[in-house]
């Protein structure tokens, strides 16, 4: 199995799951995580990332970590100095319709979205809300672009275009899309030599449907114009994505691995979680398995099954604990306080 991983979190793309992945993975594999300094969960997203964000390393010993995949705006330069050189590179994307649609609802207190009730209302009019030059405009426009490392208000050429979809086949291995999820944890594990076990999840960082609206065409085409960096790197990679499992897998074998994924996750649901699945915020029993609320949105969590055995509700809690959480009970594992 690979151990050295690279993985683009890029927002609101199903990305704190693949996270809980990972973080998973390299608990059980005692790895070693590039940690933003001083613990935090960020290594200073929106800057582009430098290799001295990341606690314990120093220019003069250069130290590799084997996972990298807290929130940072791709520099591969600079990642390349607190990874080894063999590092497996990877993301996930998502539709910018929809990616679009979360983020507004998600950052509404951003600067562009904070003065507009509706998507719309910002689209009729984008410039009037968004201006270029504020801290926090990539929340709303070509977000996937911007955490690539590109400029998300660069013009529009084919030719620009294909430099940014090179410059992306020539940094990572694989890209996934999150509307596949399955199949992409599935080409994931085949590309990675893991077993099944190492990429079940369940849904994390995922918002209640009480804020969730279909969007009328018309709001559909405009926001894949005002996201067309955005769109043109989810069309081509969606593109890619299928090329490779017709290559490396086959539909029919896909089909019958997405099956055997899918009775595997619903037989942890059964039994790790009480009822029937994800619970809103003010349900969730347990307060360390509450997940961050942000914005206009509500995060779902789980409630744990009382009375497993330990072992099992061990691995129950790793599956269903938030990000910010899990991140700080490795960061204490990895750099344990002093005593004073």
């Amino acid at each position: 199995p690979k151990t050295d991983i690279v993985f683009l979190k890029v927002h609101k793309s199903a990305s704190s799951t693949v996270m809980n992945i990972l973080f998973r993975f390299g608990e059980t594999h005692n790895l070693t995580f590039a940690f933003p300094l001083g613990g935090g969960f960020q290594l200073h997203y929106p800057q582009h990332f430098l290799a001295r964000f990341v606690q314990g390393f120093s220019p003069e010993s250069p130290r590799r970590f084997n996972i990298l995949c807290h929130h940072m705006r791709f520099l591969q330069p600079e990642v390349q100095k607190v990874v080894p050189s063999s590092t497996f590179y990877f993301s996930i994307l998502r539709n910018p319709v929809q990616l679009m649609e979360s983020s507004f609802v998600y950052y509404k207190g951003a600067s562009a979205f904070s003065r507009v009730r509706s998507l719309e209302q910002f689209l009729s009019k984008p410039y009037r809300y968004y201006k270029p030059a504020s801290g926090d405009s990539h929340y709303a426009r070509n977000l996937m672009t911007f955490d690539f490392g590109f400029n998300p208000d660069g013009e529009v050429s084919p030719e620009r275009v294909q430099l940014m979809l090179k410059s992306i086949e020539a940094s990572f291995d694989l890209l996934l899309i999150s509307e596949y999820f399955d199949e992409s944890m599935v080409l994931l594990k085949e590309t990675l030599c893991w077993d099944l076990d190492s990429v079940v999840s369940f849904p994390l960082n995922a918002r209640d449907s009480s804020t969730k609206f279909p969007l009328p065409d018309r709001v559909v085409e405009k926001l894949k114009a005002w996201n067309r960096l955005d769109w043109e790197i989810y069309t081509h990679f969606n593109r890619t994505f299928w090329e490779r499992i017709d290559r490396a897998i086959g539909r029919e074998r896909m089909r019958r691995e997405v099956k055997a994924l899918r009775e595997r996750q619903a037989e942890l649901a059964r039994t790790c979680l009480q009822g029937t699945g994800s619970v809103a915020p003010r349900h969730i029993k347990d307060s360390s398995l509450r997940p961050l609320q942000h914005g206009k949105a509500r995060i779902l969590g789980y409630n744990i099954k009382q009375g497993l055995d330990p072992e099992l509700e061990r691995t129950c809690r790793r599956l269903v604990t938030p990000e910010l959480q899990y991140s700080s009970l490795l960061y204490k594992k990895q750099f344990p306080p002093q005593p004073p």
